[in-house]
């Protein structure tokens, strides 16, 4: 495909020499005239910053929006589910690296030209309560997230992102604008660890960012679900999943939803064994330990966390089996045996 740039980034500054600073991503990259960013879809020609991604989707499907995870937004619904190529971190555990890691590995960005209008037309024609900006890193393809999100708003369709929490507090601003509309109704943020070593060795990026980031979008009014994918060896230490707890409750409050996943083998992670289910269960009680009021156990199905609990009464509200909905006990965002709310965006 012609990679000529046509559609011009957003969010960056022109520097001497015809250098660029992109101010998208909390990476920050300084770019030379002719290269990319780290995240190898925006291009600096001549002093203009371009994205190559705008409109090049590599993956599109329909998906429960259990699948997001997001448990306590729209539950029972199906979300649009749209990704272009590439990504801000370089992670060794990777489960999409071959469309994330995919201009790196092919050397051009490819994918299928489509509008941003008809994203939201297939997303309404579908029945989707929502468009989901997923499987690679929505940020960097953030233009063309913009564009769809504005559309989407206009059809009462909610917009959510699936991201790595790498945002700058510029990038919020224009996703966010105070006292208008926001172009981001719910968020599930990958908290993949609390330690920057990790951040750094296994993502190529810092942890901080990631922490303010998730505080602004709280702050903001964005419904946020929290991920951490648990690794045996590199981020599943007691005191460390306590930390997350804690951070998750004090920071983001109690009644964030905190999803703790089963790491399995794969991409450059392949020397860390599955992590033990018996590691997440200790996860998920330390969670509760900490005030956290829905922990849930993820990559597991069939598992007793995988279920909406009361935090009141202490009786299943929603029953889950892997990414679909049975019983609900939920009426108009409450719990049909005690009356007590429970938190989330239910219709």
């Amino acid at each position: 495909m012609d990679d000529k740039p046509q559609h011009e980034a957003m969010l960056y500054e022109r520097l001497a020499g015809d250098r660029v600073q992109c101010r998208l991503c909390a990476q920050r990259c300084v770019i030379p005239d002719g290269r990319t960013g780290i995240c190898r879809v925006r291009q600096n020609v001549g002093g203009t910053l371009y994205t190559l991604v705008y409109g090049r989707l590599i993956a599109q499907a329909v998906d429960p929006i259990e699948k997001k995870p997001l448990f306590h937004f729209l539950a029972g619904t199906e979300s649009f589910s749209i990704a272009t190529p590439g990504c801000n971190f370089r992670c060794t555990f990777c489960q999409n690296a071959d469309i994330s890691q995919r201009p790196g590995l092919l050397g051009y960005v490819d994918g299928r030209d489509v509008p941003a209008e008809a994203v939201v037309e297939a997303a309404a024609r579908q029945g989707c309560a929502s468009i989901s900006y997923t499987y690679t890193e929505p940020t960097i393809f953030f233009e063309y997230a913009h564009d769809v999100g504005r559309l989407a708003r206009e059809q009462g369709i909610a917009n959510v992102y699936v991201t790595n929490g790498y945002m700058t507090p510029e990038m919020l601003d224009v996703a966010l604008p105070p006292g208008e509309p926001p172009l981001i109704d719910a968020a599930n943020v990958d908290l993949k660890a609390f330690r920057d070593g990790f951040y750094r060795q296994e993502c190529g990026a810092h942890l901080q960012p990631v922490l303010d980031a998730l505080k602004t979008l709280k702050e903001r009014g964005v419904w946020v679900e929290v991920t951490t994918l648990v690794i045996p060896g590199r981020n599943d230490s007691e005191e460390e999943l306590r930390d997350i707890a804690r951070f998750v409750a004090g920071d983001l409050r109690a009644d964030t939803p905190w999803h703790i996943s089963r790491f399995h083998p794969t991409y450059r992670l392949t020397d860390a064994p599955p992590t033990p289910v018996s590691t997440l269960v200790r996860a998920r009680e330390i969670g509760r330990e900490e005030g956290l009021r829905f922990v849930y156990v993820g990559n597991v199905p069939g598992h007793d966390g995988e279920n909406t609990y009361c935090p009141q009464c202490g009786e299943r509200v929603i029953g889950r089996q892997g990414f679909r909905i049975g019983q609900t006990d939920l009426r108009e965002g409450a719990c049909a045996h005690c009356g007590a709310a429970i938190a989330g965006v239910w219709g």
